[in-house]
């Protein structure tokens, strides 16, 4: 009787598991971080994407707080506002699309405009 990590099939269950964690992880690693966007009006604004699942912004007062998950290849943002913001690569560059309160994701964007991280992971600037 071989031991338990001997046989064949627990290796490769095993080898696989390792493989699906890390790739979730490199998805989630992809959009972690400070980034840069344009509201409706074109004003530019900041925001931070964390770890946790957590996000932060500082377009105004109402705003600054929501979570965030990967969702589909892109990043997806929920504000207490009830405002959405999705981040998406698209080929080199990110695309941010934002959707106003009462509209579905699948919706015509309320706004669209270029993504552009400002620096990875991390909390700096958040006072968090």
């Amino acid at each position: 009787m071989n031991p338990p990590l001997r046989s064949p099939r627990i290796r490769r269950a095993v080898a696989l598991g390792f493989v699906v964690a890390a790739q979730v992880a490199l998805a989630a690693g992809d959009y972690e971080g400070q980034w840069e966007l344009k509201d409706t009006g074109g004003r530019t604004f900041e925001i931070w994407l964390h770890p946790d699942g957590k996000a932060d912004g500082t377009h105004n007062e109402a705003m600054k707080h929501g979570t965030w998950a990967e969702e589909g290849g892109a990043a997806v943002i929920h504000w207490t506002t009830g405002w959405t913001t999705r981040i998406v690569k698209d080929g080199a560059r990110y695309v941010k699309t934002a959707f106003r309160p009462g509209t579905a994701p699948g919706d015509k964007p309320t706004n669209h405009s270029e993504a552009k991280r400002i620096a990875n992971g991390g909390t700096a600037g958040t006072g968090r």
